[in-house]
């Protein structure tokens, strides 16, 4: 406990990257808990490093407070923003790749039904396709295959 204390700038900056490393590789930016007292207690162990604030416990205690806060309020919101932003672009996956020949008529309202890795998929097609047409699906949602005429 002693070398800690005599260490205590060295300690707040290897607790300031820990809890970074834990925010980022295991709690993937979800919370933000850890990165603003990660933050803070790095910025804390500079300061104190550069002689910039005593290193005293007590002083560790309140600049941390006191960072983290100032951290909180400064960052919560961007970083809320940047969290709800999604991407629109369409994952391609073996669905894509997927061609069959119908076995009943497929239009819009999705009343036929394909049986593809035992999960039975509704058949929904932008024009209509009469039985035996060789189709390929083109998009996915949950449950619904797109398909068209190949």
């Amino acid at each position: 406990m002693e070398f800690l204390m005599n260490n205590l700038a060295e300690t707040l900056m290897i607790l300031g990257v820990l809890a970074l490393i834990i925010e980022v590789a295991v709690l993937g930016m979800s919370t933000f808990i850890l990165l603003f007292l990660g933050l803070s207690l790095l910025f804390t162990g500079l300061m104190m490093n550069f002689s910039l604030l005593d290193s005293t416990l007590t002083t560790a205690l309140w600049s941390n407070t006191i960072v983290t806060t100032a951290l909180a309020l400064l960052l919560w919101k961007p970083l809320k923003r940047m969290q709800e932003q999604r991407d629109s672009t369409e994952v391609k996956s073996d669905f894509a790749e997927l061609s069959f020949v119908l076995e009943s008529d497929v239009d819009d309202q999705g009343l036929t039904t394909h049986t593809y890795s035992g999960i039975s998929w509704k058949l929904k097609s932008e024009h209509p396709l009469t039985t035996g047409t060789k189709v390929k699906v083109v998009k996915k949602e949950v449950g619904v295959m797109w398909v068209e005429a190949q």
